[in-house]
């Protein structure tokens, strides 16, 4: 078997054999097919496609390329949901705990944030001692212990992704369906999950910008999950404006730790509802969704989703007075109000101008590397659908650069749009 003759019959539109793929996957992971082919093989797949078995195929190909977890000596049902990005994302730190109290054990390695979207373990190292590199053994020994585990992904999990994304990230060829879906599902599936929820944003500030774009890459992801014999269901939901008010690292961390009090903006508050309630519905703990609403609902009332992310944040070395005194989080040295240019109905508040306006001001890195000031970031005020007056906050800034302030101010006028006539607010979720 050659490289080459995979990568000419991938470019005539033929489907390849798993045998095929995973000669391929391996080689590349190996070192023995070089850098070029492997470009010259993802843009065939960008420019003819996959089918869903093929998909899979490179799926498992790939998580096999390191170790795969078996947790199932652990624990019976290992849990995870995975969030394709968005400004103001910190879905992962509130319904993690949530689910943990409601009896599911939860095993996640999440990502950092690259580009305008924000990544979890950024968020988590605002906390002071918070590890997110956990070994493949502190990983399964916590999740035995505790019943819940967010760290990063172990460098032994799915190395062929690792590489391959690399590559696509300079070759054009990172928006291909089946090369997104196999990378987010191949880290799922080494890392030993069987029920799977995918949170797929939508819109201005997401990386899929139309409902068909995104419905096409869930279908695909859960057909995937479903033939690697994974309990898999996915979530469209809007990422045309940020979720909840806070944009920037510890501001999100303690927009995530207020939510388990049940004190977060009224958007957040449904989304992290609906999301656990479809976790823990897939994960066999209730019937319905309405159960499984009510039971995150109660974990929030009766204290224990706080308990529980208390109990994660000691096991990996943080300092839980964090949880408990939120005021603690390290803040901004200059604190602007953006006020309202004009009365009337907010029509937009573009998520990607938002986003990148954060990383700007020091929330998120430029490029792999950069040094992050957990402290900037923004509240946003006012959302799609309200109504507000000439001169009323819009937002504020937190910043620790005047010059950058100056620029974040603009930005934000900028991702505002408003209507003289009444505009609805956009739905939470799609399908």
């Amino acid at each position: 078997m050659r490289a080459v003759d995979i990568i000419i019959k991938k470019r005539e539109k033929e489907q390849l054999t798993a045998q095929e793929i995973d000669f391929f996957v391996q080689g590349f992971t190996n070192g023995d097919i070089p850098d070029y082919q492997a470009s010259s093989f993802a843009m065939a797949v960008l420019l003819n496609g996959m089918t869903n078995f093929e998909t899979t195929d490179l799926t498992l190909s790939m998580a096999r390329s390191g170790q795969v977890l078996d947790l199932s000596k652990i624990v019976d049902v290992v849990v995870d949901k995975h969030s394709s990005g968005g400004v103001g994302d910190k879905t992962s730190i509130s319904v993690m705990p949530m689910v943990a109290a409601c009896g599911l054990p939860v095993g996640k390695m999440s990502g950092r944030g690259l580009g305008f979207s924000g990544g979890t373990l950024d968020k988590l190292e605002s906390i002071p001692g918070y590890r997110v590199d956990l070994t493949t053994d502190e990983f399964k020994a916590q999740l035995k212990e505790k019943g819940i585990v967010l760290t990063g992904q172990s460098l032994d999990l799915a190395p062929a992704d690792g590489k391959m994304y690399a590559l696509r990230d300079v070759t054009g060829t990172v928006p291909s369906m089946p090369l997104i879906a196999s990378s987010i599902m191949c880290k799922k599936i080494a890392a030993g999950a069987t029920a799977i929820v995918l949170d797929v944003k939508v819109g201005m500030g997401a990386f899929m910008q139309t409902l068909e774009e995104g419905r096409e890459l869930a279908e695909l992801m859960v057909d995937i999950g479903r033939l690697a014999g994974r309990k898999t269901v996915a979530l469209l939901s809007d990422m045309n404006q940020p979720l909840g008010s806070a944009v920037g690292n510890a501001l999100e961390m303690i927009e995530a730790i207020e939510a388990l009090r049940g004190k977060a903006p009224s958007d957040y508050m449904e989304h992290i509802l609906h999301v656990t309630a479809h976790v823990l519905l897939l994960g066999g703990r209730v019937n319905t969704l309405e159960e499984g609403r009510a039971m995150a609902q109660r974990s929030i009332e009766d204290g224990s989703a706080l308990d529980k992310l208390r109990l994660l944040v000691s096991a990996q070395g943080g300092d839980v007075s964090y949880v408990d005194d939120t005021s603690k989080f390290e803040r901004a040295k200059l604190v602007e109000v953006v006020k309202a240019p004009r009365g009337g109905f907010v029509s937009q508040v573009h998520a990607r101008i938002v986003g990148e306006a954060s990383v700007a001001l020091g929330a998120g890195r430029a490029k792999k590397g950069d040094p992050i000031d957990y402290a900037v970031g923004f509240l946003i005020l006012k959302k799609v659908g309200d109504v507000v007056q000439e001169g009323e906050p819009l937002c504020e800034i937190h910043a620790n650069d005047a010059e950058k302030l100056k620029e974040a101010h603009a930005a934000i006028l900028a991702s505002y749009q408003f209507s003289n006539e009444p505009v609805p607010p956009l739905p939470l979720f799609y399908e």
